[in-house]
């Protein structure tokens, strides 16, 4: 049961230190907590823990304009973060775990400054039909966070010029582009900043959860291990080192996500495997990869291994499915 909610705000925009602060937090809240976190990154195309960074993000562009490629902890996909743009991440135990609750913080910020929001499937805030909030999640160690972004005056040019989803995804969505889908929220309440939405954050995370909020102290942290966590986060083989060259590869889009299968093949036997995909389960593409490693290239081997990795039925048989129609 929650006992105490605390805020902590931070004027670090740069997206490596600002993940390895949010890992931190996720890694050190007690029992009986929540803490909401409000961030922001600079110019930072951040991808899903299990994506492809070439595949989702124009990353020669993004790096010729000044901009960085992060790659975070929780599945799910590609977001594009600016200045205009407010991070919000909700931590603590998964006893005291409520995505409805979390949720119920956006809606009752945006209708305390006249923006009728409502939530749409399990990780969107939209407004008008249109999103302004989207959400990824993640759990480790009995501990989980939720957080996502707010589009208040974000540069949805730049959004398009460096985000590159699939054509499988735009059509799934119902649209041409990333930019005809998503909203600012200063051109439904024109005026809004960044800082007021971050207060109106900090009244409603008060309102829903029936407690005053304390601010987190910045001595409660660890600082050696955010800087340790931060170089992790901004090193080659974390952003890039997931890339296999393979034998063997395939992919489709479905309910629950889209995903691409690569595996290398040695002699008949899958000696590697890569899982790409925006999920927001991030424990199906390494259980996949585990799952199939050292298994013999044959349909009934890989569908053995789909059934002993753990995932959800519907993924299963999707997944089952994709690989039948490949006549290996």
């Amino acid at each position: 049961m929650l006992e105490r909610i605390l805020t902590y705000r931070t004027g670090c925009t740069d997206p490596y230190r600002n993940l390895a602060v949010e890992q931190h937090l996720l890694e050190s809240v007690p029992e009986g907590v929540c803490i909401l976190y409000l961030w922001q990154n600079r110019r930072t195309v951040v991808i899903g823990r299990n994506q492809n960074a070439w595949k989702e993000c124009r990353t020669a562009k993004l790096e010729a304009d000044g901009g960085h490629l992060a790659r975070r902890l929780s599945g799910g996909g590609a977001v594009f973060h600016d200045l205009g743009n407010l991070n919000f991440t909700f931590l603590m135990h998964k006893g005291d775990y409520s995505l409805s609750r979390q949720l119920a913080v956006i809606v009752e910020a945006c209708r305390s400054i006249g923006v009728p929001a409502a939530c749409a499937g399990r990780n969107d805030v939209l407004a008008g039909g249109r999103k302004f909030s989207g959400s990824a999640f993640c759990e480790r160690g009995g501990r989980r966070y939720h957080h996502g972004t707010l589009l208040v005056d974000a540069d949805l040019s730049a959004m398009g010029a460096y985000l590159s989803p699939s054509r499988a995804k735009l059509a799934s969505k119902g649209v041409a582009s990333v930019r005809s889908r998503v909203v600012n929220l200063k051109e439904l309440r024109p005026g809004l900043t960044v800082e007021e939405m971050a207060r109106q954050m900090e009244a409603a995370f008060q309102s829903v959860y029936g407690l005053t909020a304390e601010r987190l102290k910045e001595g409660v942290l660890d600082w050696e291990t955010v800087d340790a966590l931060a170089a992790h986060n901004a090193s080659w083989a974390w952003l890039y080192g997931r890339d296999l060259a393979c034998t063997f590869q395939c992919g489709d889009r479905f309910a629950w996500g889209e995903v691409e299968l690569r595996l290398a093949v040695e002699g008949g036997i899958i000696t590697q495997a890569a899982v790409y995909t925006d999920a927001m389960d991030c424990s199906a593409a390494p259980a996949v990869e585990r799952a199939v490693t050292g298994r013999r290239f044959r349909m009934e081997d890989i569908r053995r291994g789909l059934c002993s990795a753990g995932l959800e039925r519907g993924m299963q048989e999707d997944l089952c499915r994709l690989l039948a129609a490949q006549d290996i």
